[in-house]
């Protein structure tokens, strides 16, 4: 079985005045699970992103990431850098990609030097390309400008100070997005995103190999991405594998069924009051015993 990237056990959160949001919670997560959050408002979906991003830390349970993992967070509010702009606030995400990339142009024009020790030089330059692999730097450049482009950030040298919600929200994911961690956890993702956009990020997490936990409600979204649906209900996490819609049809014969067994205790109820309210005063401890048994 494969190594769990996230596992909660037993975890627990209460909210003043002494209301429980989240009751017992036991899940692991599979690495490069696609997973979307459902419940109503109040539910505590944004809480457990917190608690799994490790923001959130008064919990009952245990909440653990897989040792050495990356968690990549975006909040309703995220905060940016007031004193970078636009593009500086993006780049934070690939800061080791840059620094590499100027490093090696160190490197060339130093073995132009009379002096050069060729051998360091080129195994400095191995570690480095090795490092520009990974992150795919030689493209950086070009993977800046798609993301800015797909997901309309304003322009790059803009002053974040001055920028509307939804455009810091904007360029938050974007820098979320590029920074590549081993898991995302995405808080309405989607919001102040046009279509174009929400199809562009569709792709990219389709695509993405991490595990990506969305707190969303736009169900095409959940639909088109998500291929486990965790439901937050009363407290408890239910999971389902599957997407929205087949969420859907289960949560509707599910709630069915409840129904049905609700109907039935409810007769039940009545039942056992008509046998106590029928029988003679001098069977009532008898009666009373049987109703506490019940």
């Amino acid at each position: 079985m494969a190594q769990y990237i996230f596992t909660m056990n037993r975890v627990g959160k209460i909210v003043p005045p002494k209301r429980h949001i989240l009751t017992d919670i036991s899940l692991s997560f599979f690495p490069g699970a696609k997973i979307g959050v459902l419940g109503l408002n109040g539910s505590g979906k944004s809480t457990l992103l917190r608690i799994m991003a490790g923001i959130d830390t008064e919990i009952e349970g245990e909440a653990q990431p897989q040792a050495g993992i990356r968690v990549g967070f975006l909040p309703q509010e995220p905060q940016l850098d007031p004193a970078k702009d636009v593009r500086g606030n993006v780049e934070e995400a690939v800061a080791p990609v840059k620094e590499a990339l100027a490093r090696l142009d160190e490197i060339y024009a130093a073995y132009a030097e009379p002096d050069a020790d060729f051998d360091k030089l080129a195994a400095e330059q191995a570690r480095l390309e090795a490092v520009l692999q990974t992150g795919d730097g030689h493209e950086l450049e070009r993977h800046l400008e798609i993301a800015a482009d797909a997901l309309r950030l304003p322009p790059w040298d803009a002053d974040v100070t001055t920028l509307s919600g939804g455009e810091r929200r904007r360029v938050a994911l974007c820098q979320l997005l590029l920074s590549k961690p081993d898991m995302l956890l995405l808080d309405e993702p989607t919001n102040h995103l046009d279509a174009e956009s929400v199809a562009w990020l569709e792709r990219f997490l389709a695509e993405y190999t991490g595990t990506v936990v969305a707190v969303t409600h736009d169900r095409y979204f959940l639909d088109n991405v998500a291929g486990w649906i965790l439901e937050l209900d009363r407290g408890r996490g239910i999971p389902w594998q599957g997407n929205y819609s087949s969420w859907l049809e289960q949560k509707e014969q599910r709630l069915g069924q409840e129904a049905r067994e609700e109907a039935a205790h409810q007769r039940s109820i009545k039942h056992e009051l008509e046998w106590v309210r029928s029988n003679p005063k001098g069977r009532h401890a008898k009666s009373k015993a049987r109703l506490a048994r019940f």
